[in-house]
């Protein structure tokens, strides 16, 4: 063979000839029409679902899933919806910002009026400038678990005895009464500064 025929592999080395090992999709499976079951597939891989958990919401095998999703109409409808879905983004986004200036003026309208009960107007003009238009300081949870034994358990409800006590604040219930009688009452015990009030 002469040099024009050769060719140049994935990692950069010349064959002489075509590498057999390798195969193009058109020995694999396309599918020739969408069905109810193809746009669900489609609809949850939009929402970000796995290809794994699409097969285990519609139970179904995954080779079904990732077929619908790689042939050529399964990309056509899923850039058709992710299209639609960015036009949504946009439009909502051209809303979001319209209402901000109407928040902005109603802002000013508040600074502006000597007095008058504004706080419907305010109220309205913080949700749409800080919840919707992003503006919002954002909101930090911090989490965490640990083990207790049953004698760090126990201290903790005597210490929430003490500071119920502390506070002034405290619901008494004896053992053999609560036993005794189940409709009774509650005995509820505030300490004050004249003294111990039921």
């Amino acid at each position: 063979m002469s040099e024009s025929a050769a060719q140049t592999t994935l990692y950069g080395f010349e064959t002489r000839e075509p590498d057999l090992r390798r195969s193009d999709r058109s020995g694999c499976y396309d599918i020739k029409q969408l069905w109810q079951r193809s746009h669900e597939i489609i609809g949850l891989a939009i929402r970000g679902f796995k290809q794994k958990e699409i097969a285990e919401v519609l139970n179904i095998s995954p080779v079904t899933v990732s077929n619908t999703l790689n042939s050529t109409l399964g990309r056509e409808k899923t850039s058709e919806m992710r299209e639609d879905r960015d036009k949504e983004f946009v439009d909502v986004a051209k809303e979001i910002a319209r209402l901000s200036e109407k928040a902005l003026k109603v802002y000013e309208q508040i600074f502006e009026a000597p007095s008058g009960d504004l706080k419907l107007k305010k109220e309205t003009a913080d949700t749409v400038l800080m919840d919707l238009g992003g503006h919002r300081a954002p909101t930090k949870l911090v989490t965490g678990h640990f083990t207790a034994t049953a004698e760090e358990i126990e201290s903790f409800k005597q210490r929430g005895i003490k500071a119920a006590r502390d506070a002034g604040m405290l619901i008494e219930v004896k053992s053999g009464e609560a036993k005794a009688s189940q409709a009774s009452p509650l005995k509820v015990i505030s300490q004050s500064s004249e003294g111990v009030q039921s």
